[in-house]
């Protein structure tokens, strides 16, 4: 669902203001939909992530710039964020970039337009001039997330992401920014290492009511990191138990802050519906791990594995290969506790991706220093495939390795129909001694599985 979209259009006072959220997943025709709504639109706000939605964000914006010249355009989200005067210098159709937080922000934007006011005092926002020259303002701290508006649902049709998701499963922020200082994350350089969240009677309130209305039987939880303090989370468990919610609900978990929990914390948040946690691994190696500032240990991991595999929560472990200067004893390493993991329990899954220098984090800093080259403008950084390639410090051979173990990784641990057995027994001994060549396997699975199920 569109939570950023969301967060801001909820902030603005609904007696004075429409809001008209336009999602190209959901709307088979957008721009039909902005032709329609653009002349009596105050401005366009766009949400731009880096890569690929930044030509989305781009065509939309020109199309509304011709039909109309003089419509404020905001762009907000992280790429804005990154580069709050790189983006207008490289494209006129922006008026205004957004940085961080953006709720407040927007609001005081919205009523500038309407009176016509000047931005200059507006903080956390970069912006051309009368003048034609980029002014880049004050920034603006984190915000407490309890002084905001509750978000408005009502602005989206939600019936129609519960069909798309295929399940009656809403997305719901609790938190924003993070605390910590993983090299890897641009996080920490949007949001300072800071950290604001609802509180637990003001969240649980709010989703007793959605619960009423929506009637959604699982909730996705989007924060950064949702177990950011022990106490708040067992208080949310508590008041869901206690008002009898029946829905499920799915979060992230650093593992040292899973490690600071009980076991019988584990058995209040089960029993209030988790059923599944994303614990970041990164990397096998302790070494590597220190190196990428995780500030977590490996035996915090097993705990929080053995603790999940105990109560039956299934939990995703991602790992990331391909850091500049990695060495083969790191890599090593991270197929190892890989391996280790999935095994322990069926629920248990470990992808791998490849690391991409993104913009805003330490080690592409660093690796700037060195002589790697990023993006020089908005265009090229909407040809930055961050998911979906390998990155430049992956050779062929690694990346043609990984992409066979993780196929055979999944093959052998998920559940499959028991007529596969014997099929998983052989891709559980290609994994034990990684080996990967002629795989049958892989042909076979695709005339019984669907392609997503073994990707």
């Amino acid at each position: 669902m569109p939570l950023a979209l969301l967060a801001i259009g909820s902030a603005l006072d609904n007696t004075r203001y429409e809001v008209i959220i336009v999602d190209g997943r959901i709307d088979d025709s957008p721009i039909e939909t902005l032709k329609k709504h653009a002349p009596e639109a105050i401005c366009f706000g766009v949400t731009v992530l880096t890569g690929s939605p930044i030509k989305d964000a781009l065509e939309k914006t020109n199309a509304i710039k011709q039909l109309q010249p003089n419509l404020p355009v905001v762009w907000g989200g992280w790429h804005p964020s990154l580069f709050p005067a790189q983006t207008l210098e490289d494209e006129k159709n922006i008026d205004i970039t957004v940085q961080g937080q953006g709720e407040q922000t927007f609001k005081e934007l919205v009523e500038a337009f309407s009176k016509k006011a000047s931005l200059n005092t507006i903080k956390g926002i970069c912006y051309r001039n009368a003048e034609n020259k980029i002014v880049k303002n004050l920034p603006r701290n984190i915000s407490a997330m309890d002084a905001f508006a509750d978000v408005n649902y009502d602005l989206i049709d939600v019936e129609k992401y519960f069909e798309k998701k295929g399940q009656r499963q809403l997305d719901y922020i609790s938190s924003t920014g993070c605390y910590f200082r993983c090299s890897f994350c641009a996080d920490p350089f949007v949001y300072n290492r800071k950290w604001t969240a609802i509180s637990p009677e003001i969240m649980v309130n709010k989703l007793e009511e959605l619960h009423k209305k929506y009637e959604f039987t699982d909730l996705n939880l989007q924060d950064e990191t949702y177990f950011t303090y022990r106490n708040r989370v067992i208080e949310i468990a508590d008041k869901i138990i206690e008002k009898e919610l029946a829905f499920s609900w799915a979060a992230t978990m650093r593992a040292d802050q899973g490690d600071r929990m009980t076991k019988e914390d584990f058995e209040k948040c089960k029993k209030s519906g988790l059923r599944r946690l994303l614990i970041g691994v990164e990397s096998g190696s302790q070494e590597m791990m220190d190196w990428l500032k995780k500030d977590i240990k490996l035996p915090q991991v097993y705990r929080c594995a053995d603790l999940c595999k105990d109560l039956d929560i299934s939990v995703i472990f991602p790992f990331i290969v391909g850091f500049p200067n990695e060495t083969k004893k790191s890599i090593e390493a991270t197929i190892k506790v890989a391996k280790k993991l999935n095994a322990m329990h069926s629920k248990f899954s470990t992808p791998i991706f490849y690391f991409k220098p993104y913009p805003g984090t330490k080690i592409t800093l660093d690796a700037e220093k060195e002589g790697y080259e990023l993006p020089k403008n908005t265009k090229e950084w909407a040809d930055f495939d961050y998911i979906g390639s390998k990155g430049p410090w992956v050779s062929d051979e690694k990346y043609a390795f990984f992409e066979k173990f993780k196929f055979y990784m999944k093959l052998a641990y998920s559940k499959q129909n028991k007529l596969f057995i014997p099929i998983q027994w052989m891709s559980k001994l290609r994994c034990k001694y990684d080996f990967y060549n002629f795989p049958i396997e892989k042909k076979l699975a695709s005339l019984f599985f669907k392609k997503q199920e073994l990707s």
